[in-house]
């Protein structure tokens, strides 16, 4: 065993209305995003200062918590999900503990236009199409900067090898511009490494943000966005998403690949991507690797956010299986991995960037953990990240036992 990094004991954050942190000029409020139905959780919600590029999202059990700068008190918090209304609510009217609830609502295809002119109706494909032809208005070709927190989970079999955490910096030049952003890696919150397989430990460690970063359907122009290839669409439904509606178009393209695409009815752009493929009788699409790796499910997750006038990364999330082979011809199976990772963007920065703090300091041919600092308590302090669930705490609190 071996641990790279000694990290914090895990911090429980209390659900409070207001939390000063006079240090960095900021405050917090918190809560819970609830389904007005059924009082499920939701999770992944956004929350975010209207006509600002600072947010927030809620975990897998829709709680979270928004450190916002201190001057905001009046400011107007949106919370929004793709399938239900948005919810506005003024700053200062946070209660402890504030529970938010959406409503979902799924519309009548037989209740939208769907029309390309007044004369031609819409296919599922010919939405795809001008949804792919509309990403040059759609999406950024100037450069930009994205601040976000980066999540990198692994598990073995049935036993998580490894947890880390970190916050970065992504500059970013426009989405013509097809080559991976420069980072910036700021500060790492956890690193647990936790007994790997021998054969893990014997395999290239990738760096976590650039394994993320270099699969972007838009930037890098593949998958199912361009309507073209074997992929066939179907329109599922017509949803509703912060003050407008977005079309639910399922893709597939046989054997191994299904997409699902939600798309805005009015400017076209695509709101949010998911990609998976998956092994059908033990065939991948992909040979196996000399080191026995054998690739059998992958599931690609781009989710975006409209920030005056354009498309930005809000969440990406890349999660993967893969059967571990004794060797290249072997039908002995030794384990079965499961890496899954994701950015998780807080910040957006599109204006006068030469004078915007970045340095691009992270070293792309080194683990993330490699290159890890000492911890720095009061940056975490006031940085938003999704809260950390229960799940997740006893993972972290396995690892650490493991690793000491």
């Amino acid at each position: 065993m071996k641990r790279f990094l000694k990290t914090h004991t895990s911090i429980i954050l209390l659900l409070v209305s207001f939390s000063s942190f006079s240090q960095n000029n900021t405050f917090s409020i918190s809560g819970q995003v609830l389904d007005v139905e059924t009082s499920e959780p939701i999770p992944f919600a956004s929350v975010y200062i209207k006509s600002e590029s600072i947010g927030t999202i809620t975990n897998n059990d829709g709680f979270f918590v928004f450190h916002i700068p201190v001057g905001k008190e009046e400011s107007i918090i949106i919370v929004s999900i793709i399938g239900y209304t948005s919810v506005s609510k003024k700053v200062s009217t946070f209660n402890k503990n504030q529970k938010i609830f959406l409503s979902a609502k799924a519309t009548n295809l037989d209740e939208v236009v769907i029309m390309a002119t007044k004369k031609k109706e819409f296919t599922a494909k010919e939405i795809v199409r001008k949804a792919y032809k509309e990403i040059q208005n759609n999406y950024p070709n100037q450069p930009y900067i994205l601040e976000g927190y980066v999540r990198d989970l692994q598990k073995e079999d049935d036993r998580y090898v490894e947890y880390l955490e970190c916050a970065t910096k992504l500059f970013y030049q426009g989405f013509k511009t097809r080559r991976e952003p420069r980072v910036e890696l700021l500060e790492i919150k956890t690193n647990y490494l936790g007994d790997k397989h021998p054969w893990s430990k014997n395999s290239e460690r990738k760096n976590s943000i650039i394994d993320l970063v270099e699969d972007d359907l838009i930037r890098f122009d593949y998958g199912p966005i361009k309507g073209k290839n074997g992929w066939k669409y179907e329109l599922e439904s017509v949803l509703p998403y912060d003050n407008g509606l977005v079309y639910k178009i399922n893709g597939i393209d046989k054997p191994f690949q299904s997409s699902t695409l939600f798309i805005d009815t009015q400017t076209y752009a695509f709101v949010k991507i998911e990609l998976t493929r998956a092994a059908i009788n033990n065939r991948s699409w992909v040979r196996r690797f000399t080191n026995g790796a054998l690739q059998v499910y992958y599931n690609l997750v781009l989710e975006y956010q409209e920030y005056k006038g354009k498309m930005y990364l809000k969440y990406q999330k890349e999660e993967d299986q893969w059967r571990i082979f004794k060797g290249f011809e072997s039908k002995k199976i030794l384990f079965t991995q499961y890496p899954k990772k994701e950015l998780f963007i807080n910040k957006i920065i599109i204006d006068d960037l030469d004078n915007y703090p970045f340095n691009s300091n992270m070293d792309i041919g080194s683990s993330i953990e490699s290159q890890a600092k000492e911890f720095n308590t009061e940056f975490w302090n006031s940085y938003n990240i999704p809260m950390e669930t229960a799940k997740e705490s006893k993972i972290i609190s396995e690892l650490q036992n493991r690793t000491n």
